[in-house]
């Protein structure tokens, strides 16, 4: 028989699709043999509906059913923060490998098995596997907190040479790296398997065959060690064979969260697109605006441009599954509450302004107040809260996320030291206002851009825009 590896990664929000990755599973048990080896390279815990309202715990569903033999970690592994995944490895059936994750000088979750590198019989065969992250998983994913991600290339080195002086048959390394080009060039392995770049890939750098399976569960990667060069092939799981037991594990955990309420009906369907998210007013983000002023009782609510899941039209019958959708962060609603001149700055960073290289047309999202926005000039041509002027020495309360405070980028007006209130899980403020208000959005105009020219900004984006 022949060394074979079945490899994913990336599964992240295939979760939200339980027939999905119970094919996923399927297909796994039907390749393999004695001799498979089955492992993933990261991301496969988040992120997605179930992963938020389980803390990744869904992801134990397929592990448990697959059995892999070895895991690493990616930057949506941490989205729920450092503590959560240590209960994730500790219950998890495989080993987890990471070279360059460490916490407070020790290495990331080696009290809870982790492992830098590791060999796994296959048959005759004695394979060395490593595995590395992302070295700047924390600036991805802040939620990683005071986990230090080291450089990858010493760490996949002193793994090489520790395995080699252990007499392993061949050498894998398990990659978030995502470009895992230089990588290849600076290491000698058989095989990188990589993740965080969700486009599939076989290539072969400097004599190392280097692959990828793709993104969201929807293709397993198989090298075969047959012949005198290790090959890739993937295998599309829509044709895998259902693994019930795991489909409906995860559609248990959908009930038992109370995902598959029906919280409201949508008369007029309510488009979750990239347009609707990020060109500025849209029904979606009227509606998710409104939910955080009227539960926080503030003068005003912000939203971030691209703060939305892109995900299928809200139509008909509603559950607390699709609204987690579009917004499934596990941060909280804050109010702050700022001048009139800070106000006014948060208005003129709802435009992106400060960021060179954001599309001219991003722009986020507003409630309470009324704007008109300059693009030809970049700037705010005059703002209204609740159809009055805004007064400078004035204080305004207002409503937005927890993230957007935290994170001095997107709004550098926000100071921590301004929030008041703390009002529950942004994605739980939505599923109640909802079933509490109904689910009819309307444009107002709340953002009014004169001179912003149409021709310039895309007008569908492909699959959840209207034709």
């Amino acid at each position: 028989m022949t060394l074979r590896i079945l490899h994913y990664a990336d599964v992240e929000n295939a979760y939200d699709d339980a027939s999905g990755i119970g094919r996923l599973a399927g297909l796994i048990k039907e390749l393999r043999d004695e001799e498979t080896i089955i492992c993933g390279s990261g991301d496969n815990t988040g992120p997605g509906v179930l992963s938020v309202v389980t803390k990744g715990r869904q992801a134990l569903d397929f592990f448990e059913a697959v059995d892999p033999d070895a895991e690493t970690f990616g930057n949506h592994d941490f989205d729920h923060g450092p503590e959560h995944l240590l209960k994730l490895v500790d219950e998890s059936p495989q080993p987890w490998v990471c070279a360059n994750a460490f916490r407070n000088g020790d290495r990331f979750a080696g009290t809870q098995g982790a492992v830098p590198w590791t060999i796994i019989e296959a048959g005759n065969t004695r394979v060395g596997i490593i595995g590395v992250a992302h070295p700047e998983t924390v600036g991805i994913n802040p939620y990683a907190g005071d986990v230090e991600f080291t450089d990858p290339v010493p760490a996949v080195e002193e793994g090489i040479s520790t395995l080699s002086g252990r007499g392993v048959d061949r050498l894998i390394v398990l990659s978030h790296l995502g470009d895992d080009t230089d990588l290849a060039r600076a290491v000698d392995a058989d095989v990188i398997l990589g993740g965080h770049d969700h486009d599939r890939l076989v290539d072969c750098v400097a004599g190392t065959l280097v692959c990828r399976p793709g993104g969201n569960g929807r293709f397993v990667l198989e090298v075969s060690f047959e012949g005198e060069a290790p090959t890739a092939t993937h295998h599309s799981v829509a044709d895998g064979p259902p693994d019930t037991e795991v489909a409906t594990a995860l559609r248990n955990r959908a009930e038992a969260a109370g995902l598959m309420d029906v919280v409201g009906t949508a008369e007029t369907p309510v488009v979750c697109d990239m347009m609707a998210s990020k060109r500025g007013e849209s029904r979606l983000g009227n509606l998710v605006t409104d939910a955080f002023r009227t539960t926080a009782d503030a003068d005003i609510a912000v939203f971030a441009a691209g703060g939305f899941r892109r995900r299928p039209p809200f139509e008909g019958t509603v559950t607390a599954f699709d609204l987690v959708g579009v917004m499934p962060f596990d941060r909280e609603l804050v109010s702050l509450r700022v001048d009139g001149e800070t106000l006014c700055d948060v208005f003129r960073q709802l435009a992106l302004a400060h960021f060179d290289d954001a599309p001219h047309w991003f722009f986020g999202h507003v409630s309470g107040a009324s704007i008109v926005w300059d693009d030809v000039a970049n700037e705010l041509r005059s703002a209204h809260v609740n159809g009055g002027p805004i007064e400078s020495t004035k204080q305004y309360d207002i409503a937005t996320t927890e993230f957007l405070v935290e994170n001095d980028t997107l709004f550098p007006a926000f100071r921590p030291d301004d929030v008041v209130e703390a009002y529950g899980l942004v994605y739980e403020v939505l599923v109640e206002y909802v079933r509490t208000v109904g689910l009819n959005p309307r444009l107002e105009g709340r953002i009014q851009r004169p001179t912003l020219d149409p021709e310039t900004v895309p007008d569908r984006d492909w699959p959840f825009s209207p034709e």
